[in-house]
C-alpha cells in the first residue's frame, strides 16, 4: 500500500500534503496509469489520518484529471499521457529580452513613451496616501458609470483655465485609455455609421473602429488637414481628426479648415466630428491651439483626451466630451457601464490636478521637452547628414518629421537603421491609401530618449545616410 511521511510538511495542510505527493508519483509513473489507488477507509488508516482527509485529496485529484473514480469500485489512476509529456516553459535570460516591449534598441524613435525618470513619485505617492486616507469609504464603493464627480470637476475646471472651454462635469465621461472610449463612442452613435479616419493616422485607431463593427472609410490629408471633400464623397458620418497635432504628420488645422469642418457636420443631424487632442498641452512654441470643441456652437464636437502623454503611459485615465444631447443619450443607454478606472487612481489624479500639480508638472515637462527637442534638432544639423535631411513641424507636439535623401526605400532604411538597433517608422507605413504615400519621411519620436541615446544614435544614422548617398554619387 501507499504510504507518505506526514513530517516537516510546512505550512501545507495534511489533505494539501497527500494530493501534492499522490500527483507527483502519478506524474513521474511511480503510479501507473488505470492503477486502483486504496481504499479511503484503509489508506486513512495505514497514514494515521482521517478519512475526510484523504477523501478531500482524491477529490482535488478528480477536478484536476489525475484520478477518475467508478461507483462501488473505487478510484483509478486517469491517462496522463499528454500532461506528462509537457515540460515547464522556463524563462531564459533570452525569453525575456526577446518578450520585453524595450526589445535591445539603442535608441527607440518609434516610441511615444514619457520618460519615467520625469514621473513625480513623490508628489503621487503624497496623494495616493492622502487619498487612502481622507476616503476609505468612497474607495471600496463602485464610482458612478461616467466617472468620480471630484476628477471631472477638476478636468472641467482645468480645461476653463486652459483651454478656453466652458464644460458641465456631467458632459465628461473616464475611460481607462482612449481605446475603450472609441468603443464607446461607436455604441452611443451606432455601427450603422460611417466613420472617417485620418490617411496617414493612428493605425490602433482604424482598428479599434473596426473590431466594434463600424465601417471605417480613410481620407487623405491635404495642407491643410483632414479633407472636407473626401468625406462629402465617402459619406462620412464620424470624422475622427486630430485638429491641433495630426498624428504622425504633425499638420495643425487652421482656424478656416476647422470652421469647414464644422460646417461639414452640421449639414446632417447624425454628423459629428471626433476631436482627439491627445497631446495638446505640448506645443512647444506660442500658446496651445485652441481646440475644436471651444468654437463648436452646434454641439457636433466630440472631445477626447489623456492624462497617459501628460502624466505617464501608465496613468490609463482618458476622458471625452459629449454634447449635452449625447450625454443624455449616453446615460439612458450606456449607464449600466462601471466606470473602468479604479476610485483611488480618479481621486489621486483629481488632487494632483485640483492642487496645482498638473499645471506645475505641465510646465516643467514643456520645458524639459523643449530642451530634448532643441538637443536633437541641433544634433541632426550639425551632424554629417545635414545637407541631406530636412526637419519639419518641430514645434507641434511629442514628435515630429524628417525628410531624408536617401537612395533606397524606406523599407530598406528601416532595415538599415534596425540593424544598427535604432528603430525607425517610415511615415509611408501609416497609410491605408497606397496612392498618397510619401516616401523618405521618417516619425521621429523623442519624448523618451536621452541625450546619449540621440548623440549616438544620430552618429549611426549620419554615417548610414551619408554613405548611401556617395554610393549613389
Amino acid at each position: 500500500m501507499l504510504t507518505y511521511s506526514f513530517a516537516n510538511i510546512g505550512s501545507d495542510s495534511l489533505y494539501e500534503h497527500l494530493y501534492k505527493s499522490i500527483k507527483k508519483d502519478i506524474i513521474d509513473r511511480k503510479i501507473k496509469p488505470g492503477e486502483k489507488l486504496p481504499s479511503k477507509r484503509n489508506f486513512a488508516g495505514n497514514l494515521g489520518i482521517s478519512v475526510i482527509t484523504v477523501e478531500n485529496a482524491y477529490e482535488q485529484l478528480i477536478c484536476e484529471g489525475y484520478v477518475y473514480s467508478i461507483a462501488k469500485k473505487g478510484y483509478f489512476v486517469a491517462d496522463i499521457n499528454s500532461v506528462t509529456a509537457k515540460t515547464p516553459i522556463v524563462l531564459t535570460e533570452e525569453n525575456v529580452v526577446m518578450t520585453s516591449d524595450e526589445q535591445r534598441y539603442l535608441a527607440d524613435f518609434s516610441s511615444n513613451r514619457s520618460n519615467v525618470k520625469q514621473f513625480p513619485f513623490t508628489v503621487w505617492a503624497k496623494l495616493l496616501r492622502e487619498c487612502l486616507t481622507d476616503y476609505q469609504e468612497a474607495l471600496l464603493e463602485m464610482p458612478p458609470s461616467g466617472g468620480v464627480l471630484a476628477l471631472r470637476k477638476a478636468i472641467a475646471n482645468h480645461l476653463y483655465e486652459f483651454r478656453d472651454m466652458t464644460i458641465d462635469p456631467e458632459q465628461i465621461i473616464i475611460g481607462a485609455g482612449t481605446e475603450y472610449l472609441y468603443g464607446q463612442i461607436i455604441q452611443l452613435l451606432g455601427q450603422d455609421k460611417i466613420y472617417g479616419v485620418e490617411d496617414p493616422g493612428f493605425s490602433k485607431l482604424s482598428q479599434a473602429y473596426r473590431v466594434s463593427g463600424a465601417t471605417v472609410k480613410h481620407i487623405p490629408l491635404d495642407q491643410e488637414g483632414i479633407s472636407v471633400e473626401e468625406l462629402e464623397k465617402e459619406n462620412v458620418q464620424v470624422a475622427h481628426t486630430s485638429p491641433s497635432h495630426q498624428f504622425p504628420t504633425g499638420k495643425i488645422t487652421p482656424i478656416s479648415r476647422r470652421y469647414e469642418l464644422l460646417g461639414w457636420a452640421s449639414k446632417a443631424a447624425d454628423r459629428y466630428i471626433v476631436e482627439d487632442d491627445y497631446d495638446s498641452e505640448f506645443r512647444m512654441t506660442g500658446k496651445p491651439i485652441p481646440a475644436l470643441k471651444s468654437i463648436d456652437v452646434n454641439e457636433k464636437v466630440i472631445y477626447l483626451n489623456t492624462f497617459s502623454k501628460s502624466i505617464s503611459n501608465t496613468i490609463r485615465v482618458s476622458y471625452m466630451i459629449l454634447p449635452k444631447h449625447l450625454m443624455k443619450l449616453y446615460y439612458k443607454r450606456l449607464s449600466f457601464y462601471s466606470c473602468p478606472v479604479t476610485t483611488i487612481i480618479q481621486m489621486t489624479v483629481s488632487r494632483f490636478i485640483s492642487e496645482g500639480f498638473f499645471e506645475k508638472h505641465i510646465n516643467r515637462m514643456r520645458n524639459y521637452y523643449r530642451q530634448q527637442r532643441d538637443f536633437l534638432v541641433n544634433t541632426i544639423e550639425n551632424s554629417k547628414m545635414a545637407s541631406y535631411v530636412k526637419i519639419m513641424e518641430a514645434d507641434a507636439g511629442l514628435h515630429f518629421i524628417i525628410h531624408l535623401d536617401v537612395p533606397c526605400s524606406d523599407e530598406e532604411f528601416v532595415g538599415i537603421m534596425e540593424r544598427k538597433k535604432i528603430k525607425l517608422c517610415a511615415l509611408s507605413e501609416y497609410y491605408q491609401r497606397t496612392e498618397n504615400r510619401s516616401e523618405h519621411e521618417f516619425v521621429i519620436n523623442y519624448s523618451s530618449l536621452s541625450e546619449e541615446q540621440i548623440k549616438e544614435a544620430i552618429d549611426f544614422m549620419s554615417k548610414e545616410v551619408v554613405r548611401l548617398a556617395l554610393k549613389n554619387y
